[in-house]
């Protein structure tokens, strides 16, 4: 369904990574983890990537504004973007994707991410706290340091007020950064996974994030046995 939006604001989330709020149509519904195709109509430049790009949907369905999240790379697209004045109409194709929750929920899910594929973490996430959703959510969440890991306070604010949701978050190079941490420091693996889940081999997984994250969290579950079908994956590019 296509459909107008306008930009209502915009702000950086971590470093390098910035999230715009567009104003939600009227009876707009999608599921939390789903995503949209987001068109610029007249951008003040373009080049051979074009004007189109897909992001997940960061926000949850309750809240009011629709929210993405991107790292800045230095695209004509990215920098209309960041340019155009507030109130700049978009089109907005949505919603697509079937990152979505399973609906057994005696069992548990557990997301893998890394970077800005907690996009669709944060949607799933929020809401299923603002539901209070009697199912158990782990969230394993890399990133180099916690000036890189965007939505992190949002992420552990729900982790006090969700009795069933368990954050894991790792900072995988901490010599860069100018913040305390006195979480895990190393990369998610099997080791990693077994201190904080009981059965690796029961949830249902979702990973997201690089193309390369993503292929290391396959063949990580894998090696530990679990089924593929217990698995469902989504690559964010580096557009």
């Amino acid at each position: 369904m296509a459909l107008t939006i306008k930009l209502k604001s915009r702000d950086e989330v971590a470093a390098g990574t910035t999230a715009f709020h567009f104003e939600k149509p009227p009876h707009f519904t999608f599921a939390p983890g789903q995503a949209g195709d987001f068109s610029l109509t007249n951008p003040p430049q373009t080049d051979k990537e074009g004007d189109k790009r897909s992001f997940s949907l960061a926000s949850a369905p309750y809240e009011n504004d629709l929210i993405v999240a991107t790292r800045m790379r230095d695209t004509a697209f990215k920098r209309s973007l960041e340019t155009i004045p507030l109130g700049t109409e978009l089109v907005l194709d949505a919603p697509w994707g079937e990152l979505v929750l399973h609906e057994d929920t005696s069992i548990p899910a557990v997301f893998l991410t890394g970077g800005i594929g907690i996009t669709p973490v944060r949607s799933i996430v929020l809401q299923a706290t603002r539901d209070k959703l009697n199912q158990k959510l782990v969230l394993f969440y890399a990133n180099r340091r916690p000036e890189d890991a965007a939505f992190l306070d949002e992420l552990q604010q729900a982790e006090k007020e969700n009795p069933n949701f368990t954050l894991v978050a790792t900072m995988t190079k901490m010599a860069g950064s100018s913040k305390p941490w006195q979480g895990e420091t190393s990369l998610i693996d099997q080791a990693m996974l077994k201190r904080h889940l009981k059965d690796i081999t029961v949830p249902i997984y979702y990973i997201s994030g690089p193309p390369e994250m993503v292929d290391a969290m396959q063949k990580m579950l894998s090696s530990a046995d679990v089924k593929s079908g217990n698995v469902r994956a989504e690559e964010f590019s580096g557009y």
